[in-house]
């Protein structure tokens, strides 16, 4: 389980890739290290990966195909700088909230609002994740726990605040980028069960479900 709160970045030093693989390093700061092994799970922009192997402060992670496909670390290249959150241990304060590591989809930068107190950026979802999106709810994004602000369709805005940009690597977002989503699961649970007995439930009561 991790927490949302990101504990900084971590350059890319290298890459192996392979046919629907892909071994990457990163240097991870010494703070960091301290008691992680092999087979421990750190996130990567929000996706949880497994450590293979350590050498100093460098930290290698393999990646199969489904995670190339469903996040952005596909397009992660040599000196790009991913968020990193070391697993939650029990104990832990939980200043965001609770996320499992498990990307539901990418989400499309597409406005960029920066004013001298404020930072603002939008971003759209694939239409079938909408359902998911409330004002007010929480969301990950890059393995970030923000709350959402607006939301109009599939388009959705978060704010950010000093704090947020200097750790993590949500300030270098471009408009057309993508982002690694995890809804918050307990908001997906209660939206499915919803969805998945609503329509029964007013067969039942005799009333219209539209």
């Amino acid at each position: 389980m991790f927490t949302g709160i990101v504990q900084g970045t971590a350059e890319v030093v290298d890459i192996k890739r392979k046919e629907a693989f892909r071994t990457y390093r990163i240097r991870m700061p010494s703070t960091a290290l301290q008691g992680l092994k092999p087979g421990a799970s750190v996130a990567h922009n929000g996706c949880c990966l497994t450590v293979v192997r350590i050498e100093g402060d460098l930290v290698d992670f393999d990646l199969m195909q489904e995670t190339l496909h469903a996040t952005n670390l596909g397009a992660v290249d040599i000196g790009d700088r991913v968020n990193f959150e070391r697993a939650a241990r029990f104990g832990d304060e939980i200043g965001g909230h609770a996320m499992s590591g498990h990307i539901l989809c990418t989400a499309e930068v597409v406005n960029i609002e920066r004013s001298e107190n404020n930072y603002r950026i939008r971003f759209k979802l694939p239409p079938q994740w909408r359902h998911y999106i409330f004002t007010k709810g929480y969301i990950g994004i890059d393995g970030i726990s923000l709350t959402i602000g607006r939301v109009v369709d599939e388009q959705f805005d978060v704010n950010l605040i000093p704090e947020t940009l200097q750790r993590t690597n949500i300030g270098t977002r471009k408009i057309g980028d993508h982002v690694n989503i995890e809804i918050d699961p307990q908001t997906q649970a209660i939206v499915d069960t919803v969805t998945n007995l609503l329509p029964d439930l007013l067969q039942r009561l005799n009333l219209p479900n539209d």
